[in-house]
């Protein structure tokens, strides 16, 4: 199957986004810009000042006049220091809330993804965004995003004061713009790409790691441990090398910036001499020209030698503003239409991946409603497919899935999830108290029906052994619980969400032998009086079935009661032969 990247925002609509972000914060943008434009303008006051000193001192002004001019340029580094502080603070505060609420809508719309996209997507391409990305574009708002915004302010004043000195020296300095223009022209075609291309690379390392992690037990089974690792290696050495060759192309860069401050500065110097000369300007004017010049490298050269943090978080907050600006997850309200019934049935005429193999064909399944099937095969012969386009997951490339009659796309996701659960072998326990765990699948659970349901599954031992019953934090950073006991907790959520649907894609794998049977009376008990639908990783799961499939190569190849295939000696009667073997 193909991954699909989630979307990524073009220039124009994330700066919509950002815009329409600080518009929501007016008092606060407003703030920002009233104290970085005022630090800009402090810093003009040296230069301005110094020139003015050197006439004096030339024409013989005494030790008062210089003792005046400096207490003004000491007052103005004062003035200007507290105006940087305080206007990079309120910067600060500004893009960390305007991030905030980014991420906040980044989250949300993760969360409710369809689950046919996050299938598609992969998790790894999700967690490089809302982890890799949202740090990077933090990094830019807390640290050089206002020393950016201030070093443009700077420049536009500082060339004014240039201007304001003398216009003759205002054009010497522009000598150096089109060494500038030049630099860009060449840096941004080629380096934006390069940076898209890292971050893409870095989703896709972070899907490879992913993905070996959670597979790692299997792995290691198979003894594929190898395969693993040259993936992540082969997807890190991609990261590596795009990282060297951005960074061959930004040190080209910053030797053109250095060339175009030469000519510049080299310009501004030798006009003030000819007009000094020519007693066109004074020998202070000139000075505060070449000072003004001077001054401005440290704010052009931040801010063409940011543009590379500049780029790489605006690939990042594209990638952000992507994933914000998907459609809000509908809500369910009222009735579902014309539902008349908790049967299901999927009719595949074929399914497959994009343009791949076919997959599953001529398939017909369909569960009365309150009956168990059971789907039995080969590693790879299908089975998790077929439970997916079952339970919404993955919808089929030719054929329908109805539920009560009602095909599940016109159903909705929203309505579709509240009828038809999924749990397969990869189950997450959240970090937190364990009542907040369980009360995921239904808010407003009481206390006592939390433990009824861990007390169906049969989890009430190893849940009165906790320290603090349902206040226990439970996942990442507290009780960690087993595999078995993470899935007795999953199928306890799936007692209190009451679907009534259940499909079980191996749900009783991570069991090991000893607990499987426990485990399997866990399930048997959770999905009782439901429409269930289970991938049988044991044959012992088939056995109390009312119906079994068997599948061959995407195909039906049996179907009965188990003790019927089991007399007519087939496909099902060899796979029971061997399980008991």
């Amino acid at each position: 199957m193909t991954r699909i990247l989630l979307p990524t925002a073009t220039p124009r609509q994330t700066w919509a986004a950002i815009r329409a972000e600080f518009a929501r914060l007016p008092g606060l943008s407003a703030a920002a810009a009233a104290l970085l434009m005022a630090a800009s303008a402090a810093g003009l006051v040296a230069p301005w000042v110094l020139g003015l000193l050197v006439d004096d001192v030339i024409t013989g002004a005494g030790a008062g006049r210089v003792a005046y001019w400096a207490t003004v340029i000491a007052g103005a580094a004062l003035v200007g220091g507290a105006l940087t502080t305080a206007a990079t603070a309120v910067a600060a505060r500004l893009g960390e809330t305007v991030l905030a609420r980014l991420r906040e809508r980044v989250l949300d719309r993760a969360l409710h993804l369809p689950s046919a996209t996050l299938e598609r997507t992969g998790t790894g391409d999700l967690v490089s965004r809302t982890g890799d990305d949202a740090t990077v574009v933090a990094s830019a708002i807390t640290g050089s995003g206002p020393l950016v915004v201030g070093a443009a302010l700077s420049v536009v004043l500082t060339a004014g004061g240039l201007f304001a000195l003398d216009w003759r020296l205002g054009l010497a300095g522009l000598v150096a713009a089109p060494g500038y223009v030049f630099a860009l022209r060449w840096y941004l075609p080629r380096s934006a790409p390069y940076y898209m291309k890292k971050r893409i690379a870095s989703g896709e390392r972070t899907q490879a790691l992913a993905g070996a992690l959670r597979g790692a037990a299997t792995a290691r089974a198979y003894r594929i441990e190898e395969t693993h690792v040259a993936h992540v290696a082969a997807s890190s050495a991609t990261t590596r090398d795009l990282t060297l060759e951005v960074f061959q192309v930004y040190t080209r860069f910053v030797s053109r910036i250095n060339r175009a401050e030469l000519i510049g500065l080299a310009a501004v110097l030798i006009t003030g001499f000819l007009l000094v000369r020519g007693q066109m300007a004074t020998v202070g004017a000139a000075t505060a020209a070449a000072l003004y010049f001077h001054r401005l490298f440290n704010p052009i050269g931040m801010l063409l030698l940011e543009a590379d943090t500049v780029l790489q978080a605006g690939a990042s907050l594209a990638r952000l503003v992507g994933v914000a600006s998907l459609p809000a997850a509908p809500v369910a309200a009222g009735a579902d239409p014309g539902v008349t019934g908790d049967d299901l049935e999927v009719v595949v005429t074929e399914h497959h991946y994009d343009d791949g193999p076919v997959v599953l064909a001529d398939i017909t399944l369909r569960l009365a409603a309150g009956s168990r099937v059971a789907l039995v095969g080969a590693s790879g012969a299908g089975k998790s497919t077929l439970a997916g386009l079952a339970a919404g997951i993955v919808a089929p490339t030719d054929g329908t899935v109805r539920l009560g009659g009602v095909p599940l796309d016109e159903l909705g996701e929203v309505r579709t999830r509240q009828r038809i659960a999924l749990i397969s072998q990869e189950v997450h326990v959240f970090a937190g108290p364990l009542r907040d765990d369980l009360r995921l699948a239904r808010p407003d659970a009481s206390d006592d029906e939390l433990r009824g349901a861990l007390d169906l599954v049969g989890a009430t031992g190893w849940f009165r052994a906790l320290p603090g019953g349902l206040d226990t934090h439970v996942g990442e950073g507290g009780h960690r619980l087993t595999a078995a006991q993470a899935q007795q907790l999953a199928l306890a959520r799936l007692v209190l969400a009451d679907p009534e649907v259940a499909v079980l894609d191996e749900a009783t794998a991570e069991a090991g032998s000893s607990g499987a049977r426990d485990l399997e009376r866990a399930a048997d008990a959770a999905t009782a009086g439901r429409t269930t639908l289970i991938v049988a990783h044991r044959l012992t799961q088939a056995a109390s079935a009312d119906r079994v499939l068997v599948l061959d190569q995407g195909r039906v190849v049996e179907e009965g009661s188990p003790d019927d295939l089991l007399r007519a000696g087939g496909r099902y009667s060899e796979l029971w032969a061997a399980w008991n073997g």
